[in-house]
């Protein structure tokens, strides 16, 4: 048996840093699950949310399209955006199937059974609830902001974020990550791509009683912008800590980590930037040294 085949790796996040990561993860196939935050309000997703309702399907598309090998007119026909005047302009279509799929499945899971069959995709993605929900912020001068986007735009550090209403988290995600070797958190937009799945309890449950899987946080390459842009790393591992009911992250996987850090966790070290753009994670580093953990 090989790393691929005995160990299994859970990723959590959204958008272009899930996306990367289940990338690098491509090897594992059917032992590689994703994760993937649901609380978008923003472009396609948002206008679609605003006038079918549902989950925000965005991130798990632009997991899908990362995890593509071969061209085909599929992929073409999933990745293709409208553009010009109307109503469709800016819309990917991948999103639309993904709305349609939902409307017309029992669960949006398989929809995105569906759609990854049809693409040849083998990693597993699921999404962090089945049931529409958005993200509502308190910030640190007593403000409250409802909306993703909004949360992105807030201009003072934040004291609480909430999934609103209370969504119960997708079975399949539990049982990914009870199975786990491995649970990777990052990289990507904290506040917004990180932080969603892990505010739903039973995923903060699962992640902090599955003591057999090592914990492992990429930090971002560049700095966000927002409030969690104004965050310190220390400060979103105990972000982090606290929504896994006290479990710790194991292991850091970055640069430049600060002495108070390198006494708290394992720190390993490591230039992750892509050659072509120095803000974007090099999937085959990626991969790398997340085998190098799991053989560990």
């Amino acid at each position: 048996m090989t790393i691929h085949t005995k160990n299994k790796v859970v990723a959590i996040g959204g958008g272009h840093g899930l996306g990367r990561i289940l990338a690098a993860l491509k090897d594992f196939g059917h032992n590689a699950t994703g994760i993937v935050a649901t609380t978008d309000n923003g472009g396609s997703t948002g206008r679609i949310r605003q006038c079918q309702g549902g989950i925000a399907w965005g991130d798990t598309r632009n997991c899908i399209n990362q995890l593509i090998t071969e061209p085909t007119t599929s992929s073409m026909m999933f990745e293709y955006r409208f553009r010009g005047a109307g109503e469709l302009n800016g819309h990917n279509l991948g999103n639309l199937m993904l709305t349609a799929l939902g409307n017309l499945s029992i669960r949006p899971l398989e929809a995105i059974n569906l759609i990854r069959d049809m693409l040849q995709v083998e990693v597993n993605i699921v999404p962090m609830s089945e049931h529409p929900a958005d993200l509502t912020a308190l910030s640190v001068s007593g403000q409250w902001v409802r909306g993703e986007t909004n949360v992105d735009e807030m201009s003072e550090l934040l004291q609480r974020l909430y999934v609103e209403p209370e969504v119960p988290a997708t079975d399949e995600g539990i049982h990914a990550i009870q199975a786990a070797d491995c649970i990777i958190l990052g990289p990507g937009s904290f506040l917004t791509s990180i932080m969603p799945p892990l505010l739903l309890p039973e995923i903060g449950k699962a992640i902090a009683e599955c003591s057999q899987a090592k914990v492992v946080f990429i930090d971002n390459l560049d700095n966000e912008y927002g409030p969690a842009g104004m965050m310190t790393l220390e400060q979103k591992l105990n972000w982090c800590q606290r929504a896994c009911g006290g479990r710790q992250v194991d292991i850091l996987l970055g640069e430049n980590f600060s002495d108070e850090l390198k006494l708290q966790y394992q720190c390993v070290e490591v230039n992750l930037a892509s050659p072509n753009h120095e803000w974007r994670h090099d999937r085959k580093k990626l991969q790398q040294q997340i085998e190098k953990i799991i053989l560990q």
